[in-house]
């Protein structure tokens, strides 16, 4: 498949933006409750495809969660409770950088957890995710796909690029070499927890720029929304009362150097 041009991109991710905010405001109007989960190996475009989700929508409806491992008491807690204390309340759509999946992927390939944990934790998933369903919540559960050979040049762009090598962490090297061991956790996470309540969606990701516009256009296919009529806004003249030179006034502070 051909390249996607920029222009052609910019245009489709204008249009589907635009269409996020009318999504935006159907949300809050209707007071409704929507957790959007992305998963998916290292270098597979988590970030990318929620900046392009988020970028021009309001943070107060669509609201980014993306937890740190987790704190000495946050391990003596119950596995979830950390996840569900940024759950959403009515008029919100909380979008999770990574998840409580992290258990079916991460902790179990490097060994963080005990294999006791990891498959107590796909039996009880799908009844986890059963209350979140029936409590009123949409869940939507994303798996980037991303192939071997993009996630090596990924990987080599992050080594190399100034500008990316903030985003090369300590588990992605050791992560690489386990590309295995993630597909058959991938493999037993879809088996246990692809539910008709819950089901996962797969996006190729190799493409970003498809992937993106793909999984923007998915989201608002899946969260049905009608467009939200307004009053029409005017905006009032300044008024001149106690009108004073407000320029003059701060004339003399300090203002950021016009280098550019």
């Amino acid at each position: 498949m051909a390249k996607m041009k920029s222009k052609e991109y910019e245009k489709a991710l204008i249009r589907l933006q635009a269409k996020l905010c009318e999504l935006q405001e159907w949300v809050k109007a209707k007071g409704l409750r929507v957790i959007v989960i992305f998963e998916g190996r290292d270098a597979a475009g988590k970030g990318g495809t929620i900046r392009a989700l988020t970028e021009r929508v309001s943070p107060r409806i669509f609201r980014v969660v993306a937890l740190p491992a987790p704190s000495d008491r946050e391990q003596s807690q119950m596995y979830v409770q950390r996840y569900m204390q940024h759950f959403p309340a009515a008029g919100e759509v909380v979008i999770f950088d990574r998840s409580w999946y992290n258990r079916a992927g991460v902790e179990h390939v490097m060994g963080f957890c005990s294999d006791k944990q990891y498959k107590r934790f796909l039996k009880l998933t799908p009844t986890f995710e059963k209350h979140i369903v029936e409590g009123g919540i949409q869940l939507i559960k994303i798996w980037l796909e991303v192939s071997n050979t993009q996630q090596q040049e990924r990987f080599k762009a992050r080594i190399s690029d100034p500008l990316r090598q903030w985003k090369l962490s300590a588990m992605d090297l050791p992560a690489r070499t386990k590309w295995y061991a993630y597909s058959r956790a991938r493999d037993a996470m879809l088996k246990a927890t692809d539910t008709h309540l819950a089901p996962w969606w797969i996006l190729r990701s190799d493409d970003k720029k498809r992937a993106r516009l793909n999984c923007l256009s998915h989201l608002l296919k899946l969260i049905p929304y009608q467009k939200q009529h307004h009053p029409k806004v005017h905006l009032p003249g300044r008024s001149k009362k106690h009108a004073y030179d407000d320029e003059k006034s701060i004339a003399k502070r300090r203002f950021v150097p016009p280098r550019y």
